[in-house]
């Protein structure tokens, strides 16, 4: 995967999934700066944060850190969470997956909860140990949010491949679903166009789940109005 070189590692299935939907895909070098990050976002016409098998560094919301994980490199946490605070405060669609989801809460005053398994009773295996091909758990959605406009189902079965989570939200977020057991699942913000975050997976179930292929197609729609406009 490049030896010892400094390599970019991405999953085909992102970029596949914004493909299928009518999009064209972009992945971003790791510039670092406000100034850099406008230059690329004002070349873009929607945001997606992806996931990623390392975590946000807690002092990026006030934490210390209480349990031994791998961190994210300084430049991608700087880059996620730089552009996505940008991409918040000039209404440019983003959807964030998993990672790319708490780097957003991050990104505007939110925290996180360091480890699931350390610091909440629960029987749902969040980190699941099937492929993110299956299904792992239950999630409630909730009314009159755009998550629930775009699914149209009050409840869904979704994959999980995390150890971490939301823990609060910015005051100007909306949590729009959770799990049985209180794990927030999914967040947005009624005062932006199109900003939602999603905890599972969906470019591992787009191709089989009609239900999932909604969250990218509503991405790219939002993404096109925003070229058009």
């Amino acid at each position: 995967m490049g030896g010892k070189e400094p390599t970019y590692f991405l999953r085909a299935r992102y970029l596949q999934a914004i493909q299928e939907a009518g999009g064209v895909p972009l992945v971003l070098p790791l510039v670092v700066g406000r100034t850099q990050h406008t230059f690329l976002l004002q070349r873009l016409n929607g945001l997606l944060v992806t996931g990623s098998g390392s975590d946000l560094a807690p002092r990026f919301y006030g934490e210390s850190q209480q349990y031994p994980f791998q961190k994210m490199s300084e430049e991608r946490a700087r880059l996620e969470l730089g552009l996505s605070k940008l991409a918040f405060e000039q209404q440019v669609p983003t959807l964030g997956i998993c990672g790319g989801m708490q780097s957003m809460n991050v990104a505007l005053g939110g925290t996180l909860i360091q480890d699931i398994p350390a610091q909440i009773t629960t029987k749902i295996q969040h980190l699941q140990k099937k492929s993110a091909e299956h299904m792992a758990h239950l999630i409630h959605i909730e009314p009159k949010t755009l998550l629930r406009q775009i699914l149209k189902k009050p409840s869904i079965l979704v994959n999980s491949s995390h150890h971490q989570s939301v823990k609060s939200i910015p005051k100007s977020f909306h949590i729009s679903a959770v799990a049985p057991d209180g794990v927030i699942e999914a967040i947005e913000a009624a005062s932006h166009p199109f900003w939602l975050g999603v905890q599972w997976h969906p470019e591992f179930l787009y191709r089989k789940d009609v239900l999932q292929k909604r969250l990218f197609s509503a991405f790219i729609k939002a993404a096109r109005h925003t070229a058009n406009s």
